[in-house]
C-alpha cells in the first residue's frame, strides 16, 4: 500500500493533482480543502489513501493526517463511498465535519451534495462515538457544544457577525468565565469581546 508521496506537483486542479515521484507520476484525487492548502506549492507531501477494486485502483491524497482520517471514519460508514467522503471533504473541513457529527447537526450534512437525511442520520449515528473521541483536544475542540451556545452562534451570525469570529469569541468566553444560562446574556457577552 502507498501511504504517501513526496515529490513535484506537475499539474493541479480543485479535484486532482499529478506528482512526479522521482521520474514516475501518480494521478491523485484530492478534495478542495487539500488544494487550498497547496495550490501555491510547486512540491510536498501528500498523505495518501490507497483504494484498491477489482478492476481499478486510486489514490486519494490529503495535506494533512487528520483529513486522511476523517476520509477513512467515513468511508466506514455503510453507503458512503470515496466520492462521497470526498466531496463532504471538499464541503467542510475535518474539523468542522467532526463537530457537526458529534453535535448530531445532521442539516448541516444534508447541506452537502450527495447526503440525504438517511445519509446524514446514518453518519452521525455510525461515528459520533468515534469522531468524538478521536477529536477531543488538540485537533478539535467541541466548541459549540450545546443549544444555548448554538442558538447564540446563529444570532451573532444573522446580527452580520462572521461565523470564523463569532465562534471564535464565543470559544474565548467559554475559556475566561463560565458561560451564561442565558441566550442572550451570551450575546452580550461576545458583543464585549469583539
Amino acid at each position: 500500500m502507498i501511504t504517501f508521496l513526496r515529490g513535484d506537483f506537475v499539474h493541479k486542479t480543485p479535484a486532482l493533482i499529478h506528482i512526479d515521484v522521482q521520474g514516475v507520476g501518480y494521478e491523485v484525487q484530492i478534495s478542495l480543502h487539500t488544494f487550498s492548502q497547496m495550490q501555491h506549492l510547486e512540491k510536498g507531501l501528500l498523505h495518501i489513501y490507497h483504494q484498491v477494486k477489482e478492476d481499478d485502483e486510486v489514490l486519494f491524497g490529503f495535506f494533512d493526517t487528520g483529513e486522511r482520517e476523517m476520509f477513512t471514519q467515513l468511508l466506514s460508514v455503510s453507503g458512503v463511498g470515496a466520492s462521497t467522503a470526498r466531496m463532504m471533504l471538499s464541503a467542510m473541513k475535518p474539523d468542522e465535519l467532526a463537530r457537526a457529527i458529534v453535535q448530531g447537526q445532521s442539516r448541516q450534512l444534508e447541506s452537502i451534495k450527495g447526503i440525504g437525511k438517511k445519509s446524514a442520520e446514518r453518519i452521525i449515528l455510525e461515528l459520533r462515538d468515534k469522531v468524538g473521541k478521536k477529536y477531543t483536544g488538540s485537533n478539535f475542540s467541541p466548541l459549540i457544544n450545546n443549544t444555548l451556545e448554538q442558538d447564540a452562534l446563529n444570532a451573532l451570525v444573522s446580527l452580520g457577525i462572521a461565523r470564523q469570529v463569532a465562534e471564535q469569541a464565543l470559544k474565548k468566553l467559554a475559556l475566561d468565565a463560565p458561560v451564561p444560562q442565558k441566550v442572550e446574556d451570551i450575546i452580550k457577552q461576545v458583543l464585549k469581546i469583539l
